[in-house]
């Protein structure tokens, strides 16, 4: 089965659609529950970012009780795939190089990231 093209993600999306896939099934109460403390987002605000996010289709909901219970309908491989293959093309022209080199050079991945990353590239 193929995967259709979703539409794009808003930052705020994707914080939320990231939440769902942690909890596997979550009301909007749970989902404002395991927002970090430091996110101000107001419960409407959250109930909104989910409905939208069943609009494009990367949710759905069942009802339970009085609640709407909201649960995954992609996988994150496929929306992380897509994600950072569109990253790459339009910011390094498809070539991971360059990205690895910034995160090198700025702190954010180290050595034994590194030997984590030729462990992998060993396994293809």
């Amino acid at each position: 089965m193929t995967q259709k093209k979703l539409p794009a993600l808003s930052p705020s999306e994707t914080e939320i659609l990231r939440l769902v896939w942690q909890l596997d099934k979550a009301t909007v109460q749970d989902v404002c529950n395991k927002l970090p403390a430091k996110r101000k987002i107001a419960y409407a605000t959250v109930q909104t970012l989910l409905r939208r996010l069943e609009k494009k289709g990367y949710v759905k909901h069942r009802i339970r009780g009085k609640a709407h219970v909201f649960f995954a309908a992609v996988k994150s491989e496929h929306v992380i795939k897509r994600s950072v293959g569109d990253f790459l093309d339009r910011l390094f022209g498809g070539d991971p190089i360059p990205l690895m080199q910034y995160l090198a050079e700025h702190g954010k991945i180290n050595a034994g990231d590194i030997e984590k990353l030729k462990r992998l590239a060993g396994k293809k």
